[in-house]
């Protein structure tokens, strides 16, 4: 009865919450986990607001859908000099942006648009640079000092010169800040002063097109019908989804509900518990995919107690971190050495394991003037992450360790904007976080969260921890494409971090979603993605009684 109530509610054009639905008989409903900080992928650090903006957004060069094989996007072709210095990109022709009530293109996709998505966020006197966000993924990638300038040699031709190689560039190019915006609608907001428009009613090249968003209950999209890739061949007579929603639905329990009401379709992290209901469930699929990713403890370093190794290296012993996998990631957790997952090439799996010793902890808080213990706060995520399924939990645990060794922890949240915004601010002593990485270099661990450019303020290394050895051989990994030596360099920087101990490594994860039998064509992907393109429902037959 839900199911057909579901269904004619989407024919009638009302979605959740009475919000309007794209009219289509052919629309897709993601029971997505939270929701986006930004809808402007420039601005976005959160696998959450980056597979918002997914939707929308095309890159010069793109990962294959569920790979890390770097694949042309906007540009059809690419050529780098000798020295690796200079990038030149031919863009394809015929690439329609977007339309809105505001804007209607009357171009297609040109160089100048490239080079508008860029400068923005690298020069300060842009007119759409936005000192509020300060664009913190170009800054953290370090972009803003290497390149040494980005022109349009032609309306097809664009060209980027670097100041030095950098191995890891063009994989930097197909993540979500580097999305090509529609230069043409900027000069329209810029003509009207509706600079916010350009993040409030998103335009780009992207499978789907913005159609509203209500915060705590959907993002909507509509099928973009002038899309410049023809779909992948599917199943005879089906044709691709024309209309996609993001339900926000933070709790698990409340997602599983309504996929098995069929009130959506794809439901994102199901929590380690239900795996089990959602197998032997005749109307539902569990896929999984090991992902790229790691959960952790971060310490402030630059706050008391946690600027001193010794208190840091004590936290790291005392926690139980493989009684904290069992019984809050179950069989989809492995736990963590170190701050690179151990599918990453780069990875060091001769590091043993940080051991679980609370006597050596003891001695190591004595030796730092701390006998006596003494209180933190203790930061965890108030929503499911694909990192980690169960924040309250995992912080209940950690908790519960550092109280045998004298060390209060009082427990903190916020709503999830918030508390990536108390994360980014600095303000926590201690925080559970964590990443699913953005492009399968090392780089995207190693720098962007524990480099010290990310270390500055707004940055993503939330331990705000800068050693001068470990950074010198990141950087140095970056300027190379020798594998081998790149190999050498990040495992010596693994080596300072587990000296340093700026975090606590939890876990990496089997990550899980949950799709009704419908739904034809979605695939996971180990960089945290949720790509709706070319997806297509079939039509279901009654539901199997149980």
């Amino acid at each position: 009865m839900r199911l057909a109530i579901a269904a004619l509610s989407a024919a009638l054009g009302v979605g959740l919450a009475g919000l309007p639905l794209p009219a289509s008989a052919r629309t897709l409903v993601f029971c997505s986990e939270g929701n986006p900080e930004s809808l402007d992928p420039a601005a976005v650090t959160t696998t959450t607001a980056m597979n918002v903006t997914w939707q929308m957004f095309n890159t010069l060069v793109e990962f294959s859908p569920g790979t890390t094989v770097i694949r042309p996007g906007l540009a059809e072709s690419w050529r780098v000099s000798e020295d690796g210095r200079t990038y030149d990109f031919t863009l394809r022709t015929g690439v329609r942006f977007h339309a809105n009530a505001r804007f209607t293109p009357s171009r297609t996709l040109e160089a100048q648009d490239v080079l508008f998505s860029f400068l923005r966020q690298w020069k300060p006197d842009h007119p759409f640079h936005r000192a509020r966000s300060g664009f913190t993924y170009f800054r953290d990638l370090g972009l803003a000092d290497l390149l040494e300038g980005v022109e349009a040699l032609d309306a097809r031709t664009i060209r980027f010169r670097l100041k030095e190689p950098d191995a890891t560039f063009l994989p930097n190019l197909a993540q979500a800040f580097a999305a090509i915006h529609s230069a043409e609608y900027a000069d329209i907001l810029a003509a009207a002063g509706a600079h916010d428009e350009l993040e409030r009613a998103p335009i780009g090249t992207g499978p789907f097109s913005f159609a509203g968003y209500r915060p705590d209950i959907a993002v909507r999209y509509r099928g973009f019908a002038a899309y410049w890739r023809a779909p992948e061949a599917l199943e005879p007579g089906l044709e691709p989804i024309d209309g996609l929603v993001f339900s926000i639905t933070p709790n698990p329990a409340v997602r599983l509900a309504k996929l098995k009401a069929g009130e959506c379709q794809v439901m994102a992290f199901p929590a380690p518990t239900d795996l089990p209901t959602i197998e032997a469930d005749p109307n539902l699929t569990l896929i999984s995919k090991a992902e790229l990713n790691v959960a952790y403890l971060a310490l402030n370093t630059r706050k008391a107690p946690f600027d001193d190794v010794r208190v840091r290296r004590a936290i790291n012993l005392a926690i139980d971190r493989r009684a904290i996998v069992e019984a809050a990631y179950g069989a989809a957790g492995l736990v963590a050495r170190g701050p690179l997952p151990p599918g990453l090439w780069a990875s060091d799996t001769g590091l043993p394991d940080i051991p679980f010793d609370r006597a050596e902890a003891l001695q190591l808080l004595k030796e730092a003037g701390h006998g006596h213990g003494f209180e933190t706060d203790l930061w965890y995520p108030p929503v499911s992450r694909p990192y980690n399924p169960d924040g309250r939990r995992v912080a209940d645990m950690i908790q519960a360790d550092l109280a045998r060794i004298g060390v209060r922890a009082r427990l903190v949240t916020e709503p999830w904007s918030a508390y990536r915004a108390a994360l980014y601010g600095g303000v926590p002593q201690a925080m559970l976080y964590g990443w699913t990485g953005d492009n399968g270099d090392p780089d995207n661990f190693l720098n962007v969260l524990l480099g010290c450019k990310a270390a500055e303020p707004g940055g993503a290394n939330l331990a705000r921890w800068c050693d001068a050895e470990y950074d010198s051989a990141i950087q140095a990994a970056r300027r190379t494409s020798d594998v081998a030596a790149r190999t050498a360099l990040y495992r010596h920087a693994q080596g300072i971090f587990r000296r340093e101990a700026p975090w606590v490594p939890l876990a990496h994860t089997v990550v899980h979603m949950a799709l009704r039998r419908s739904v034809v064509g979605f695939r996971m992907d180990p960089l945290g993605r949720h790509l709706f393109e070319g997806v297509a429902l079939r039509d279901e037959a009654p539901e199997t009684s149980r």
